[in-house]
């Protein structure tokens, strides 16, 4: 293939990863055609390829950085969201159907409708918790950490959670910071000395190895049917020459069992085998405080058509460890 061939193979390339909304990887792909323009292209016909794929660059930087800004990103009119949280609220018990809603629209990036959402579940005490964390996920999916601090700071005056919830709160936000490489002392409920039902035992405590805490109180266990918080899960690829690879993907959002994932569109092996009903075995759920080995069934598998994971795929998994 002649240098020619291969710069016009490459912006043929570009133009389908732009058109699929695959960004970041149309970026590359302009950005190696130009170095080849530039290398192997004479000077009297150099320069017009050159200005005409940095324009691309440019618009293509334009693009990226409304999708990127959290301020900029795109707000779907009130009609789109509602059909969305409709469409993926499957479950007959009307709050149940409101969280599931809820992730739907965080998952399009609309997190400011779905923080509302989320909201209107902390008036239910069996939903307040995984409300609450699907709340501060939103804050810093939407990069606004300081909302996410103001939130927290709110509930610990507020009194709507008690000890044990809101040491969990307090427990999971500092992970979310973490991640984030950020240190930050959180502030701590005011407990009364007469108090020790839950005291400081409800604080989730890091363990050993690897498994699910063994040292929970009852009551705790038995709280909001409440599971492990997960960060990460790492799936093993069973097919193709990369097989035996574990792929590591981010949790966006969770409620109990189910976790959701964003698989980028360049995972081309994973998305071509994922299908509703897989199981997939061997599965790593990685949490701050343990490793889970167990397994999961995928229960939803769709394509991100728009927003600022557009050309993404969003899988939820039913951790069936």
């Amino acid at each position: 293939m002649s240098i020619k061939e291969q710069i016009k193979s490459i912006l043929q390339e570009a133009e389908i990863y732009r058109v699929q909304g695959l960004l970041n990887e149309a970026m590359i792909k302009y950005k190696i055609a130009a170095e080849l323009v530039e290398k192997n292209v004479k000077q009297e016909s150099r320069q017009s390829l050159i200005d005409g794929i940095t324009k691309k660059i440019e618009l293509l930087k334009g693009t990226i950085l409304k999708y990127n800004d959290p301020e900029k990103t795109p707000e779907m009119p009130v009609e789109i969201q509602n059909l969305i949280k409709d469409k993926f609220a499957f479950s007959a018990d009307k709050e149940s159907a409101v969280l599931e809603g809820a992730i739907a629209l965080s998952k399009f990036g609309q997190y400011e409708r779905a923080i509302t959402e989320f909201s209107e579940l902390l008036k239910n005490d069996s939903l307040r918790l995984v409300a609450a964390k699907n709340i501060l996920r939103c804050y810093f999916a939407n990069s606004s950490v300081d909302g996410a601090l103001s939130k927290y700071e709110q509930w610990l005056k507020s009194g709507l959670f008690h000890e044990g919830q809101i040491e969990k709160i307090r427990f999971f936000l500092e992970n979310l910071l973490k991640d984030k490489g950020i240190e930050r002392e959180l502030p701590i409920a005011d407990v009364p000395e007469e108090k020790t039902v839950f005291e400081k035992a409800t604080i989730e405590k890091p363990v050993s190895g690897k498994g699910l805490m063994t040292d929970i109180p009852q009551q705790e266990e038995a709280e909001e049917d409440e599971f492990l918080d997960v960060n990460s899960v790492g799936i093993e690829i069973t097919d193709g020459p990369q097989k035996g690879k574990e792929i590591v993907l981010d949790v966006a959002f969770q409620s109990g069992k189910s976790v959701s994932l964003i698989i980028p569109g360049r995972e081309k092996t994973l998305i071509e085998t994922f299908k509703v009903g897989l199981k997939l075995d061997n599965v790593q759920f990685y949490s701050p405080i343990a490793i889970l080995n167990g397994s999961g069934v995928i229960s939803a598998f769709t394509k991100i058509a728009s927003g600022p994971k557009m050309g993404s795929f969003s899988l939820d998994l039913k951790i069936s460890a």
